[in-house]
This record gives structure tokens, C-alpha cells and sequence, in this order.
């Protein structure tokens, strides 16, 4: 197997990663492996603070609920809410009670404090409002579209009144269940209730679009851009919740392939106002198809966010990937040598706890110096909640940061 790889090790900064890119991407893309492990958060924050302050980054996204995120943006571009309570409502997945979320948000707030508001840096949640066991209730979303556009054009070219959407969409509780992530029956995504609600959310969406030249008038470019969240996270979770109550074998294929639909569609729309910069897990922004084995289904496959905002975008979508060496307090120990991790935790041996790898071409040395009939084998997870770099894509990522030892918390 190859050895010498020393020129393909960079600082891991901002400039080194920007200096790998072919362009200034529009979308910077950072992946993680694990989520909350404090060193992997306070590298990323980091790089982000670095990109921001020195390249004009004005938007930072996470892989967390888009409509709670309007909290967090509320706070760091005006300082309004107290920061615990923020972190607490305004972050999914219960990653306010991370460390390195509460030190990025503190320096949002900190950074944007006394500039104009052009020059402020800014907060969005990528993902739907979605958890691993459930899915939020259409309402928040519904509603706040419906306001929006009911103050805004003639009543008779609604499709109901918020009374009649208070009435279909009925308590959240039953939206929210938890048995319906593994039993579909148990959703009601598929009721006739639900599937009247997808129609009438598609017919004030497209009253968005229909009537965009005098809603833009009548709004602030902020009222525009989250009535189309409220319009792209109503269809969204009404199409999420319709695939949970699937019976068939694709049902969890398509669950997943909708969530980073929904993820892709928010990270478009951000970039429309200017360069962003995103974080979340190597398999929602990897340009590979994306992989997943669990519970007693068979291997998933669905293409994520980054493949499919990739499509769009080309070069300027960039997707830098982070690997790991040992998460011990995980069981995660020293990579076997002929892994990616195991490669870069031979070279991290010269004294260097984070490299960042110009991964093209490190795969390129790989294919041209490697033993006919070898390759780097792909590295096995003794635990669920971490997930490996997957040799085959690494020709696919634009550079890889790795960290050498991590501690899980």
C-alpha cells in the first residue's frame, strides 16, 4: 500500500481548504462522522469562524429543525432570548446541550453584536422538523403559511380557511406518535385527512409562486424567505408522514430520501441569498449514494442532500468530509492500517493531530501506486453512532479533515 502521502497533508484551516477547491463554492459543506464529539465541533467552529471573518460566509447551517432554528437566528443576529433557553428550544436532537453548539451560537451573537445587519452572520436549521423516532405535526408550518399568504392576496383564491386546517389537521400527538416509525399503521399519514392536507398545502405553495411578483412587493425579503420555508417544510412533512404510513418494503428508502430532499431544498434556498456554510453528517453531504444498515431491514441506499444539491450546483457545491482516528470512550481504536483512517493515523504519527487530506488526490496516488489487485479496505464500526469514511468515496470529496484521537465528549 502507498506510503508516501505527504503531499497531500495540508494545515486544516480555511485558507488550505479553499486553496484545494477549483472555486469559491456557494455551498461549503462540512461532513462529520459522529455527532457531539466536542473536538470534531470545536474544529468545525474553527474553520467556520475562519470563513466567516476572513472569506465573507454570512450563513452557517446544521443538520437541525429548520423552523426551530428561526430562534437561534432571532438571537444571534438581534441578542432578543436568553441563550439557554434558545439552545434549548431553538436546536434539535437535543444538540443545545452540546458544548461546541453553545460556543458557536455564543460567537454568532458576539460577532453580529453592533454590526449592520448586511454584514451580520447568520443562523438556519437544514433539516426538517424531524427525530429519529417521529415527525412534527404539519400545523406550525400549515398555519404560518396560510397567515402569510391570507394577508396577502384575495380570500377567494384560498384554498380553506385556517379553520378548516385547524379542524383536518387535528391534536399533534397524533402526528407526533412514536410507534409509527416502526409500524405504519400506526401513522396517519395516509388517512383521508392527510392526504386532503397535501393537496390544500400544494395549493398555497403555489400560490407563492403564482402570485411572487406581488407577494415580493407587499413583503421584506425575510417575510418571503421563510413564507417559502413554512411552504417547503408543509409539503415536506406531509409528504414524510404520507411514506411513514407505507407498508411496503421501499417505505424506509423513501423516508429517508425525503428528509434530504428536504434538506437539499433548504440549503438552495439559502444559498440563493448568499454563500453558505453547513455542517452535518458525512451521509447527508457526501456526492456518493448515501448507505445505511438498520434495525432487521436490508442495506438502504437513497442519494442525500449533498448529491443532490451537487447536481445542481457542480463546482459550486463543495463537500469536505471528516474522518476520525480512536473514539475510545466509544470503542473505537486504532484503525487497522490498510483503512483511509488507518493511512492518515500513520501519517498523523509525524505530530500532527489534524491533517486536512486534498482527498482527490490522495485517491488518485492510491490508484496509481497501489500493489495490482489491492485497495484500502473499508473500516468496520464497533458502534451504531459512529460511522466510517467509505474508501470508494473518497475520490468524490474535495478534501477530508481528519482528527486523529477524538474523545466522545
Amino acid at each position: 500500500m502507498v506510503r508516501d502521502i505527504e503531499d497531500t497533508l495540508h494545515p486544516v484551516d480555511a485558507a488550505s481548504v479553499l486553496a484545494l477547491l477549483t472555486e469559491r463554492p456557494r455551498i461549503l459543506a462540512l461532513g462529520e462522522p459522529t455527532h457531539g464529539a466536542q473536538d470534531l465541533l470545536r474544529t468545525r467552529n474553527a474553520l467556520f469562524r475562519e470563513l466567516v471573518e476572513h472569506h465573507d460566509y454570512r450563513t452557517i447551517a446544521l443538520e437541525t429543525d429548520c423552523l426551530a432554528g428561526l430562534l437561534v437566528d432571532d438571537h444571534v443576529t438581534t441578542g432578543r432570548g436568553d441563550l439557554d433557553d434558545v439552545l434549548a428550544r431553538g436546536l434539535s436532537h437535543e444538540w443545545g446541550a452540546y458544548p461546541g453548539n453553545r460556543e458557536l451560537v455564543h460567537w454568532m451573537r458576539t460577532y453580529n453584536d453592533g454590526r449592520p445587519a448586511a454584514e451580520q452572520v447568520r443562523f438556519a436549521g437544514a433539516d426538517g422538523p424531524l427525530e429519529i423516532s417521529a415527525a412534527a405535526s404539519p400545523r406550525a408550518a400549515l398555519i404560518a403559511l396560510h397567515d402569510y399568504v391570507s394577508a396577502r392576496v384575495d380570500a377567494d383564491l384560498l384554498p380553506c380557511t385556517a379553520d378548516v386546517l385547524e379542524r383536518m389537521i387535528g391534536p399533534d400527538d397524533r402526528w407526533t406518535e412514536p410507534a409509527a416509525m416502526m409500524d405504519p399503521a400506526r401513522s396517519v399519514g395516509q388517512s383521508a385527512e392527510a392526504r386532503e392536507l397535501r393537496l390544500l398545502a400544494d395549493d398555497l405553495a403555489t400560490l407563492l409562486e403564482t402570485h411572487a411578483p406581488q407577494l415580493l412587493t407587499a413583503s421584506t425579503p425575510q417575510e418571503w424567505d421563510r413564507a417559502n420555508l413554512y411552504a417547503r417544510t408543509a409539503t415536506g412533512l406531509l409528504r414524510y408522514h404520507f411514506w411513514m404510513a407505507d407498508p411496503t418494503p421501499a417505505r424506509m428508502t423513501r423516508l429517508l430520501g425525503v428528509r434530504d430532499a428536504m434538506i437539499a431544498g433548504n440549503l438552495l434556498a439559502l444559498a440563493g441569498r448568499g454563500p453558505v456554510l453547513v455542517a452535518a453528517h458525512n451521509s447527508h453531504l457526501q456526492r456518493t449514494r448515501s448507505t445505511m444498515t438498520m434495525w432487521d431491514q436490508p442495506r438502504l441506499e437513497w442519494w442525500g442532500a449533498g448529491a443532490l444539491v451537487g447536481a445542481r450546483l457542480g463546482d459550486r457545491y463543495a463537500f469536505v468530509a471528516t474522518a476520525l482516528g480512536t473514539l475510545r470512550d466509544q470503542g473505537v481504536d486504532v484503525p487497522e492500517p490498510d483503512t483511509v483512517e488507518g493511512l492518515l493515523y500513520g501519517a498523523g504519527g509525524l505530530g500532527r493531530e489534524q491533517l486536512l487530506v486534498d482527498a482527490p488526490r490522495l485517491a488518485a496516488r492510491l490508484r496509481e501506486e497501489a500493489p495490482a489487485g489491492t485497495a484500502l479496505a473499508a473500516r468496520l464500526s464497533p458502534w451504531f453512532g459512529y460511522a466510517p469514511l467509505d474508501p470508494a468515496g473518497l475520490a468524490d470529496a474535495d478534501a477530508v479533515v481528519f482528527v486523529r484521537d477524538v474523545p466522545h465528549r
